[in-house]
């Protein structure tokens, strides 16, 4: 199905990856429309958790991570920003950083209600500008001033 390009949201099993990919049914979905339209359709579901929302239709949706994710940085440290995986650009509020497990950097997006995994490239691009900090932490200076990454 998923090679078809088409998915009736209500019926799949549909889940968003830590690795940023749309996957049904446990197969990955290919084609970038699809994903891309996914992407822009993520809600907050009212019993909690996650959903997909098109139009009328609502589907149940398996985030293992986080809902969105950072593909790319751009940017230096006179200020920074983020492209998503819904292709929309923002500003990084360096405030939000924070350090998961295996390093892995999260952020606040859209508007802080949403947290964002940094993808590898994205994550490499903001690492040049890291740097050590006391307390075996990291930071990040930004616009003349030092944001502490802190733990997630």
């Amino acid at each position: 199905m998923a090679s078809a390009g088409f998915y009736p949201i209500e019926s799949h099993a549909i889940r968003f990856g830590r690795d940023g990919e749309w996957y049904s049914d446990g197969e990955r979905i290919t084609n970038p429309r699809i994903a891309r339209l996914f992407s822009r359709c993520v809600r907050r579901a009212a019993q909690g958790g996650y959903e997909l929302r098109m139009g009328d239709e609502r589907a149940p949706l398996e985030v293992e991570d986080t809902p969105f994710v950072v593909r790319q940085v751009e940017g230096d440290p006179r200020g920074f920003s983020v492209v998503l995986n819904d292709d929309t650009r923002e500003h990084l509020d360096p405030g939000t950083l924070r350090s998961g497990p295996d390093h892995a950097l999260y952020c606040r997006v859209k508007a802080g209600e949403y947290e964002a995994r940094l993808l590898r490239p994205a994550y490499y691009t903001l690492a040049r500008w890291v740097r050590a900090a006391a307390n075996g932490r990291f930071a990040l200076e930004v616009g003349g001033r030092v944001f502490r990454i802190d733990p997630r």
